[in-house]
This record gives C-alpha cells, sequence and structure tokens, in this order.
C-alpha cells in the first residue's frame, strides 16, 4: 500500500503536467486516480494471500525486491542516477525502514491473525497519527478547531471500528495493534523525512529508488534470521506477491508521483479515503471475509475524521509517501 493514507518533503515537486507545454499524459489523471486507488485497495488483499504460502519477512521481502526493480527499471529508461553523498544515503537508510520495511512487514504480521479489511481501514488512520505528531513535531503544523475536531472524530471511529464497547470481543488484538504501529509508522518516517532530506537536489524517482533499495537490503538480511526455506513456492501465493511489489509498490508509486505532479499533493492524496473502502469490497467478495455493522460505520467515522485533519490551508507539495 501507502492512506493513504495524508500522510508527506524532499525536493520541489516538479513542475504540473498540465503547465509543460505540448505534453499531456496519455490517460487522464481521473482515470489514474482510479488505478491507484484500485491497486493500493487490493494490496491488503494481496498481501493476505501471499501469506498463505510464505512467511510475512518473506511477503515484505519479495514485494520491495519486485517494487526496487520496476523503480531501476524507470530510472534506467530515464537514465536518471541514485544519489549520492553518504549523508543523504544514510537519511534514506532510516527512512527505508520507517516507510517501508517496518510497516510492510508489520502488515504482514497483523494479516496473519486479522482479515484485510480491517488492515486497511487501519491503515486510514495514518492521517490521525500524523496529524497528532505533526501537532507536536513541526512548527508549522498549527493546530485548528477543525482538524482538532478531525482528530477526535476519528479515533472515535477507531474505536468503534474495534467495537469498543464489547470488549474488543472477537477481534485479535495483538494483529490489530501491529496493523496501527504500520500506521503509526508512516507519519513518523515523513516527519524524519521533512527534518533531513527537505530541499534535497536530488529527484523524487532518484530518491525514492535508492530508498526501495535500502529497504530491500535491509530485508535481505533480516529474512534468513528469522525464516527458513519455504516447503514449497505455491503458485498462488507467489503471483499475489508478484504483484503486490511490481504494481502495489513499484507501478503505484510511479503513478502517484504523476498525480501529484499534475494535480498537487492535495488531491492525489485522497486516494487514502478509497483504500479502505476497496481493501473492503475485495476482502468480502473475493475472501469472504464478514463484517458487523460497526465495522463499516467506524471506518466511515474514521474517514471523516481523516478528512477534518487535512483541513487548512494549502500544504506545500511533497515527496509522495508509497502505500500501503
Amino acid at each position: 500500500m501507502s492512506r493513504l493514507t495524508t500522510p508527506k518533503p524532499t525536493a520541489p515537486m516538479p513542475t504540473p503536467t498540465s503547465a509543460r507545454a505540448g505534453h499531456r499524459p496519455a490517460l487522464d489523471w481521473r482515470v489514474r486516480f482510479g488505478v491507484l486507488s484500485l491497486v493500493w485497495g487490493f494490496s491488503f488483499l494481496l498481501i493476505k494471500v501471499g501469506t498463505q504460502g510464505f512467511a510475512p519477512f518473506q511477503v515484505t521481502f519479495g514485494r520491495l525486491l519486485f517494487g526496487t526493480a520496476v523503480l531501476a527499471a524507470a530510472l534506467a529508461v530515464k537514465r536518471e542516477r541514485l544519489p549520492r553523498g553518504a549523508r543523504t544515503w544514510g537519511h534514506l537508510a532510516v527512512a527505508a525502514f520507517l516507510l517501508n520495511a517496518l510497516p510492510f512487514s508489520l502488515f504482514a504480521y497483523a494479516e496473519l491473525t486479522i482479515p484485510s479489511t480491517l488492515a486497511g481501514i487501519c491503515n486510514a488512520t495514518s492521517p490521525l497519527w500524523g496529524m497528532a505528531l505533526s501537532l507536536v513535531a513541526l512548527s508549522e503544523d498549527r493546530p485548528t478547531r477543525a482538524r482538532v475536531a478531525g482528530l477526535g472524530l476519528g479515533f472515535t471511529g477507531v474505536l468503534t471500528v474495534l467495537g469498543v464497547w464489547q470488549g474488543f470481543h472477537g477481534l485479535d488484538a495483538t494483529g490489530t495493534a501491529l496493523a496501527l504501529l504500520a500506521s503509526l509508522s508512516y507519519p513518523i518516517g515523513w516527519i524524519y523525512v521533512r527534518r533531513t532530506l527537505a530541499g534535497s537536489s536530488h529527484s523524487h524517482l532518484s530518491l525514492s529508488g535508492a530508498q526501495l533499495l535500502l529497504a530491500t537490503l535491509q530485508l535481505a538480511v533480516v529474512t534468513p534470521l528469522f525464516t527458513g526455506i519455504p516447503d514449497g513456492v505455491p503458485l498462488g501465493p507467489l503471483l499475489a506477491i508478484v504483484a503486490l511489489g511490481a504494481l502495489g509498490t513499484g507501478f503505484a508509486m510511479l503513478l502517484q508521483y504523476g498525480l501529484v505532479a499534475e494535480t498537487g499533493p492535495t488531491t492525489a492524496q485522497m486516494v487514502t479515503y478509497f483504500i479502505p473502502v476497496i481493501a473492503t469490497v475485495a476482502g468480502v467478495t473475493l475472501l469472504g471475509e464478514t463484517l458487523t455493522w460497526s465495522t463499516p460505520v467506524g471506518a466511515v467515522v474514521v474517514l471523516a475524521g481523516a478528512a477534518l485533519t487535512q483541513a487548512g490551508p494549502r500544504r506545500r507539495h511533497r515527496w509522495p509517501e508509497p502505500r500501503p
């Protein structure tokens, strides 16, 4: 995935595509927006299918490997180089851990015990965490009544999804906590990026390619330490991991960069609010997952709260966040 979400800056964003003389994308931005929503929404289903045949760390390593391959191909086509400088690579290593290696692994472990629908809804809490953290860590993000109200409303929605009045009956507490921690990791990572890599002269493609490469190397070290060699290579889970990496990670990042360049970050980040809807529909229709009334109702409240936290002055263009 990233919801979305939401939670997200480094080099100045490229000039909007519409402003470039004589250049128009082959597909309207609304079509690309819809494709991005579908790709990221289905990512939680693909994680669930992948964990049916492989260990969570193996799922994460696979998605990072195939995602990195897509960005490497894009770098080669555009003849761009990876960034230089030990300091930049050091900061990117931290960003890779917080924005890719850690949340991707947490979601994979979470979906061992919770439905993909719940994981997708937990992902939608990322803007709420981001709002709460930015009020403390970023002086330029001033609290407003709307944002504070959105924060309260959003977390009320989380409690509704979890069915707090029932004592969280029927939920796996560990899996749910892991999914919420994964959503928290995104805004922590982006606050770090804003503090360390803002104003970088490198392109977004170059920085993101290096970031995914570093995340892949991190998982290449961790995975053999905590997992064994699979007894077999089941085709379904393998194809799910390939799609998760190539489409849900690599292709989705390229797609989002184009949307941000053409429409600005505010419009592009609206994809965050479609991800849990698509994840829920996919999980229920294709995996046979069940829902109680509190899950969709709470999800709507979460999304309403997340939307309120984004209210206020238009923010600077940011380096888009890879999701989910």
